[in-house]
């Protein structure tokens, strides 16, 4: 993914929410080096021992790092440093796979999902680095926007009374999807694709972006601080920039790249609301998290038009990420993982299309401040009933 990328391209941090594609690369790394490496793996001597001060996220339990807002600073190591740095751990941890205790081999398959998710980081970051130069590049190329029209709305019964949600069994979650329990559902339904660039323009043509009245008063605040006007990377003229470089805003695709708090001011505007983590859980749960637009292979990417539960974006709900009844952070410096973001966050559910295809499930519980829309995310419409 790194490989269209020269060292400038990977170096560069677009703002303080983003990284550069040279950090995730090495931090991804590093995790693998610092939980499985140098834990579990006797003798084994760190590559460089700058580097853990470099390249821990936040981790307060591996002592003091670099500050997150000037990871753009680090010009050294190079990108092809960093390469080697990837090389030598992956050989060596390749070489103690077979002898690992159990213990050791969960938080391999932890460092797995951690790089799944840094794989859709790195796109959405190069995409806000990229989109700050004047002379707009791709970062690959992408296919033409199809003329379709938009399917119709249409509502879709959810789910009423008691319902279990979270994971269950034994298969792979993080721990703040754990444990499975309990919630009671009201008469409710929801829509049976995510709002479009079409209804969105819209949206912004009926003066949506000047309605005091359809906004939370946080967001209000935002919108006239930050002079929002449209989603991130959008411009006036009905073309955006994407991972494939400027071009026409296709109408039938799902918006992407806006706030928890445009999601709910356009849910006001149109009539409805954002679903609850529950009532999208319930109804993803027969769905395959394996449809969808998703990233199948290394290159740029684009909503799609669909209607899939998974895929194209992720889709906001109304729900605080919070704690579930009876939720414990693992044991160790990786408790940090989730817990200590239960704060301030709202979750979104699905996956995008930047999402590695197989990384994501219906209790998946992805999670951004209200600002937040640098990220694939979107929207997907509930009512009442």
């Amino acid at each position: 993914m790194a490989d269209p990328l020269s060292d400038a391209d990977a170096t560069i941090q677009p703002n303080p929410d983003a990284s550069p594609a040279k950090w995730h690369l090495a931090h991804t790394t590093w995790f693998f080096e610092t939980f499985v490496l140098r834990d579990h793996v006797r003798g084994y001597c760190l590559f460089d021992d700058r580097y853990p001060y470099l390249f821990n996220s936040y981790y307060e339990g591996e002592g003091e790092r670099h500050p997150r807002p000037r990871r753009g600073m680090i010009s050294r190591p190079s990108l092809d440093e960093v390469r080697g740095w990837r090389h030598h751990v992956d050989e060596a941890l390749e070489k103690a796979l077979p002898d690992l205790p159990e213990p050791a081999l969960k938080l391999v398959e932890l460092g797995i999902q951690h790089e799944q998710q840094h794989q859709e980081l790195l796109l959405t970051d190069i995409l806000a680095s990229f989109a700050e130069s004047p002379l707009e590049p791709a970062y690959g190329q992408l296919p033409p926007v199809a003329c379709r029209a938009t399917e119709p709305l249409a509502w879709l019964a959810g789910r009423e009374g008691i319902v279990e949600i979270g994971a269950g069994g034994s298969g792979f979650a993080f721990d703040s999807e754990r444990p499975h329990h309990h919630e009671l559902l009201h008469p409710h339904a929801l829509a049976q694709r995510p709002v479009t660039n079409g209804e969105w323009q819209q949206f912004i043509a009926d003066g949506g972006y000047r309605e005091p009245r359809l906004w939370l008063s946080e967001g209000w605040d935002w919108v006239q601080r930050e002079n929002i006007a449209r989603p991130l990377y959008w411009h006036e003229e009905g073309s955006a920039f994407t991972l494939g470089g400027r071009r026409e805003i296709d109408r039938a695709a799902p918006v992407a790249h806006v706030s928890y708090f445009e999601a709910d001011a356009f849910a006001n505007w149109a009539g409805a609301r954002l679903p609850g983590e529950a009532e999208w859980e319930s109804a993803a749960a027969g769905a395959d998290p394996h449809l969808g637009h998703q990233l199948d292979d290394a290159g740029a990417v684009i909503p799609q038009p669909g209607g899939a539960l998974f895929g194209d974006v992720w889709q906001w709900t109304r729900s605080a990420f919070l704690p579930y009844p009876g939720f414990h952070p693992a044991e160790g410096t990786v408790g940090e993982y989730n817990g200590k973001f239960m704060c301030g966050q709202f979750v979104l559910k699905g996956a995008s299309c930047a999402t590695p295809r197989g990384h994501s499930r219906a209790s998946y519980r992805n999670f951004f401040p209200p600002s937040a829309r640098w990220q694939f995310s979107g929207v997907r419409l509930a009512r009442d009933n």
